[in-house]
């Protein structure tokens, strides 16, 4: 009988794990969602890099990366921003976590598609301006659910909105600045609005 991988099973569980645990939401978004978010913004952030800037950027390979950044939660959990980066010892330990959450999801892999996956998992530095758009297409999504919950009327996001919208600014990268002039204003209109423009 041939051996059977979880792999695929595992990555169904992300919509299991809910986002910001330490706030109250007027809609709990899951891992799961964040991840489809994440994908389509790194793909944008990098077509925009190809078509506005001349840059030759992988969309696709960001887009799989986005898809499985936040994978290894499914070991570790949700932990809040403002605990993870606590300090440098809670960041280091963390990250040996991951690491070690990733390895063991990875396991669940047959052998010959695990070297795939560990491309996405841990991307080379053959993609690493790609993963910098990754990084800012997840800081994008949390400031997206800012905007959300600030529409709902949750005044519990409103410091969060501006510390995101910080970090976002922070990273100084081109299709980002592109994204938040042209897109993120929509995300303020009603369905009838974005529809009517």
């Amino acid at each position: 009988m041939e051996k059977d991988y979880s792999f695929f099973a595992m990555m169904a569980r992300l919509k299991y794990i809910n986002r910001w645990a330490l706030m109250r939401n007027s809609r709990e978004e899951n891992l799961s969602e964040h991840s489809l978010e994440v994908a389509m913004l790194s793909h944008a952030l990098c077509t925009i890099g190809n078509k506005r800037f001349g840059k030759s950027l992988n969309a696709d390979k960001a887009a799989l990366i986005g898809m499985y950044h936040d994978a290894t939660e499914i070991i570790t959990g949700d932990m809040p921003t403002p605990v993870k980066y606590f300090n440098s010892s809670i960041k280091n330990t963390y990250k040996e976590i991951e690491h070690t959450a990733c390895e063991k999801i990875l396991s669940l892999l047959p052998e010959d598609l695990r070297v795939e996956y560990q491309g996405i998992f841990e991307p080379t530095g053959d993609y690493k301006y790609e993963k910098a758009l990754v990084k800012a297409a997840d800081k994008l999504s949390a400031y997206i659910k800012c905007l959300d919950e600030k529409k709902a009327g949750n005044h519990e996001f409103l410091q969060a909105e501006e510390t995101t919208l910080k970090a976002v600014k922070a990273l100084d990268l081109e299709e980002v600045e592109v994204f938040l002039n042209e897109f993120i204003p929509a995300y303020s209109r009603t369905l009838d609005e974005a529809c009517l423009l």
